[in-house]
């Protein structure tokens, strides 16, 4: 007789953001936890009766004129969402891990963290194939402090302007002509269909993402963080991968005031992480790069976050105050 699956244990409802890819993000999560506690995935009125989604706007969605470093940083994407859960409103929050702070509220913790989707950057552009092919002078629109600067490095010519608003935004304004290239998060692309857009990618080494960019981030009460749900929507890798990109942030106090970038990957079982931060302008680069063998590690996590906040102290102790607005 084949195996039936657990029945549907209590209520877990999920907050996120309103914003398409938020959507998209917390729809696809909604599935793997409503699994988790013992519904059908493809029964809709399964997933929305054990996993429902809150919607909550926060102040980051609300302010659109101005970069977040001006409103209060990234927390401004996270802050409304953690009131939530504090107050039992929610049981966990699904958001883009690059877009949390270093430090969380007292009371909450990252619960769970899924397989990463690509961690990329990718260059669009209705004039050039990549950053290096545009015209002397020609406009760039984001509002990623570290994008600027990373672009800056590259090619101090252009013109960076502040680009803000959600993706569909951003590509409205690229078509109608407001910047000549922008660059965006190649998972949020491809969590919205829009892989096909890129004139090219990036190279993460050369020029590393966000932090924790391009994976997940289940957020709960403390409480909360070991239950058995959780546990099964952890992705063991990925965990590792960011907990060193999340120890260099940590290092380096690292909020939307700096321009910081991260990346690790598995080479075999040596983890490796290159981390680095700019001036806003560009004018310099400050840049470490390091790597660790987990293989019999009691606790590969702790160890990845160590090379990373390593890593993060030696950038941090070489540039002083130049990577500071």
């Amino acid at each position: 007789m084949p195996t039936q699956p657990p029945a549907p244990k209590a209520q877990v409802r999920i907050g996120a953001r309103g914003s398409k890819l938020s959507l998209a993000q917390a729809g696809h999560m909604q599935r793997r936890i409503a699994a988790a506690l013992g519904a059908d995935p493809e029964d809709a009125a399964a997933v929305a009766r054990v996993a429902p989604l809150v919607v909550i706007t926060t102040t980051g969605d609300r302010v659109q004129d101005r970069r977040l470093l001006e409103i209060g940083g990234k927390g401004m994407f996270t802050k409304e969402i953690e009131e939530a859960l504090l107050d039992g409103r929610i049981d966990c929050a699904v958001h883009s891990l690059k877009d949390m702070p270093a430090l969380l509220p007292d009371g909450l913790c990252i619960a769970a963290i899924p397989a990463r989707e690509d961690p990329r950057d990718a260059f669009l552009s209705l004039k050039a194939e990549r950053l290096e092919d545009l015209a002397e002078g020609a406009v760039l629109g984001t509002a990623s402090l570290r994008r600027q600067a990373q672009a800056l490095y590259r090619r101090p010519d252009l013109d960076v302007r502040m680009l803000r608003g959600n993706v569909d935004t951003r590509i409205a304004k690229l078509a109608a002509g407001e910047a000549d290239a922008i660059l965006l998060a190649v998972a949020g692309l491809k969590r919205l269909g829009l892989e096909h857009l890129p004139r090219s990618l990036i190279d993460p080494v050369e020029c590393p993402p966000a932090p924790g960019q391009g994976a997940l981030a289940i957020e709960t009460r403390v409480g909360d963080c070991d239950a058995a749900w959780v546990q099964a929507i952890r992705h063991g890798p990925t965990t590792v991968a960011v907990a060193a990109e999340r120890g260099a942030l940590t290092a380096l106090e690292g909020s939307c005031k700096t321009a910081i970038g991260a990346h690790a990957w598995f080479e075999g079982a040596r983890l490796k992480l290159v981390v680095e931060a700019l001036a806003p302008d560009g004018n310099v680069r400050f840049r470490h790069a390091g790597e660790a063998d987990l293989t019999e590690l009691a606790d590969p996590e702790a160890s990845a976050r160590d090379l990373g906040l390593s890593l993060g102290i030696a950038v941090r102790e070489e540039a002083g105050d130049a990577i500071f607005v």
